[in-house]
């Protein structure tokens, strides 16, 4: 039985009640269907008038090509060459896509940076125009924060009035509080929490955040909150001030109003929400942070140096502090005056100052100079009470110990450590190769651990004769400070590629 339209022998064999004829049923019902005639007589015809046939299920025979052994590789070869090409097909067709795909993440990926870039400039520039904004406004009402060099009142005689001076009242309150941190000193106990040699050992890179623009990279001074050890302050190259929240990720605040570098800044220990910075514009400026979300501003302004401003130190008690300059001057400040009580320029200094700090007690000031010397201070007399020569190259950083008498002090040549009790220089510390300029030196709060910067960052440990407990060499430019976290717990590296670096245990 062959199939009146196909001449093929039908799968599902159905016939005309009309005509007889025989039809595979797929067939007559699309032929049906598109014009209601039978394709053999052209007479009307119907669905209705098609019987089904019930037959046994015939095998279909070979066509002519598949006879023959010949026949068969032929058809294999053909399928075959249809199968290359169809895979070839979809290969660059997948490569097509693949390419397509890679251009729209690579787009995505730049138009992410620059609206995150565009974000970045525009919360800069709102918390710029808010603080000068608030200065403005400050400055309007009268506000006696902010003095200019040598601010003194003109007498009728066209001179100037004199400073005030470190006066008796002053000396007394630092000479009491310096009493009782003595005493508390000698009765100290190094705290349970504080990180171990072996965990130092331990320390990875837990983190590393970009602070300060691009355009002008590198942070030159780093502190940490005294009281919330996850809340930094850093001052830039780019001449702003950076509050950093390390357990937010993220940047809090920042402070515009400096037109240089920033040389230094510190928190106030006792009143954590104020911020001292200064610049190579020859100004110290005194900032009040609000809370989240609040502007930050600045409420004073100091300028009693003639030359860039190197180094600042808080006085222990929070209510004085002293600037160094390269002017070969250093100057005593009252905080909540903000006022200049004393600039002191010495006739033997004959180079400009470095870096500064207060002894833990506050009766001394160390300061250097680029004669690479290291001068103490009496700050009750403002004398310079002693020199510590060594160093063959001006002075970079130095730090007293919280025990009282070590002193270590960075140049070019490395580190020395210096008995305040003898006085003498009992250990050097040589951490780089020639060329390789020491610029940061830094006591942990027990004194037990000592950081040094420069070519890498390293943790020395003074109970093991001063051996070097961690090296952080995957810094890839000039490190510019070290600092330690709550008992040691992190430590925070800064550098000239503008990255603040947290270390710790993972």
């Amino acid at each position: 039985m062959f199939c009146s339209i196909s001449g093929q022998t039908p799968e599902e064999p159905v016939v005309s009640k009309t005509s007889g004829h025989l039809y595979e049923k797929r067939l007559i019902e699309k032929a049906i269907s598109e014009d209601g005639k039978c394709p053999v007589t052209g007479d009307s015809l119907s669905s209705e008038d098609l019987l089904p046939l019930r037959t046994n299920s015939a095998v279909k025979p070979r066509p002519p090509t598949a006879t023959s052994i010949p026949g068969l590789l032929g058809l294999l070869h053909n399928e075959w060459d249809a199968l290359m090409l169809e895979q070839h097909a979809t290969r660059e067709q997948l490569n097509s896509v693949r390419q397509e795909l890679s251009h729209a993440l690579y787009q995505h990926d730049a138009s992410t940076r620059v609206v995150a870039r565009l974000l970045k400039e525009r919360d800069e520039a709102r918390a710029a125009l808010a603080a000068a904004e608030k200065m403005v406004a400050t400055s309007a009402a009268g506000g006696a924060g902010k003095r200019a060099h040598g601010d003194e009142e003109s007498r009728p005689d066209g001179g100037k009035k004199a400073r005030a001076g470190i006066t008796s009242d002053v000396v007394s309150s630092m000479t009491a509080l310096s009493k009782e941190l003595s005493k508390a000193r000698k009765k100290r106990q190094i705290s349970a929490s504080l990180a171990a040699k072996e965990a130092l050992e331990e320390f990875t890179l837990l983190a590393s955040q970009p602070l300060h623009k691009s355009t002008e990279p590198g942070i030159m001074a780093v502190d940490v909150h005294p009281t919330t050890p996850s809340l930094l302050v850093t001052g830039g190259v780019d001449s702003q001030v950076v509050l950093f929240d390390r357990a937010q990720g993220k940047i809090t605040s920042t402070l515009s109003g400096h037109s240089k570098k920033v040389t230094a800044v510190q928190f106030l220990p006792k009143s954590p929400e104020m911020v001292l910075s200064a610049s190579a514009d020859k100004t110290a400026r005194l900032w009040k942070t609000g809370p989240q979300g609040t502007a930050s501003q600045c409420v004073a302004t100091f300028k009693d140096h003639t030359g860039e401003v190197t180094a600042l130190s808080v006085h222990p008690t929070s209510t004085y502090f002293v600037t160094a300059s390269s002017d070969k001057t250093w100057a005593f400040h009252d905080i909540e005056a903000a006022l200049c009580l004393t600039s002191v320029a010495d006739a033997s200094v004959q180079g400009g100052y470095t870096c500064a700090s207060f002894h833990p007690d506050g009766l001394i000031l160390g300061t250097g100079t680029t004669e690479n010397l290291v001068r103490i201070w009496d700050v009750k007399s403002q004398e310079n009470v002693a020199k510590f020569e060594g160093h063959k190259s001006p002075v970079t950083s130095m730090s007293f110990s919280e025990n009282g008498y070590h002193l270590a002090t960075a140049a070019e040549d490395g580190v020395k450590l210096w008995d305040l009790r003898k006085p003498k220089n009992f250990k050097n510390l040589s951490p780089y190769g020639p060329g390789v300029k020491t610029t940061t030196v830094k006591f942990d709060h027990s004194g037990l651990y000592l950081g040094v910067g420069g070519g890498d960052a390293r943790i020395y440990s003074v109970k093991q004769d001063w051996e070097v407990v961690k090296t952080f060499s995957d810094i890839p430019k000039t490190v510019t400070a070290v600092v330690f976290g709550k008992d040691a717990e992190t430590v925070y590296v800064c550098s000239m590629d503008r990255n603040l670096r947290m270390y710790g245990s993972s």
